[in-house]
């Protein structure tokens, strides 16, 4: 036994809102993550040194026994919001040291019908 344990690393996404409101498939971004972290080199072979879990039905927890970037993290999360067309209106924001958190973006705009009865 060597004297130095391994430190685990656990970072989150917390998939809230849009997945309320049907728009973010948590299961498919599981098997998303799954199939794309890499591990030495190798994407889809995890093993035991990165856990993929779901913590309830609006988050996910990676847990890494071996180096594991959060921007990495980042990354995959962004990807897979590309690959479903979602990207558009959805952003992912670092809200604490090992949370990401996916929101919608802030639009400012009014209707243009709500514009044209201002105007009457």
């Amino acid at each position: 036994m060597t004297s130095k344990t391994a430190a685990t690393q656990k970072f989150f996404v917390d998939f809230k809102k849009p997945a309320s409101d049907g728009v973010f498939d948590g299961p498919a971004f599981e098997k998303f993550l799954h199939d794309r972290i890499k591990v030495e080199g190798r994407a889809g072979q995890l093993g035991d040194k990165i856990k993929i879990q779901s913590e309830g039905t609006h988050k996910l927890s990676v847990s890494s026994t071996i180096p594991f970037s959060k921007r990495y993290l980042k990354y995959l999360t962004k990807k897979f919001l590309k690959k479903h067309q979602i990207r558009n209106y959805i952003r992912v924001i670092a809200s604490s040291k090992n949370t990401y958190e996916l929101r919608y973006f802030l639009v400012d705009e009014q209707d243009p019908e709500e514009e044209d009865e201002a105007d009457s």
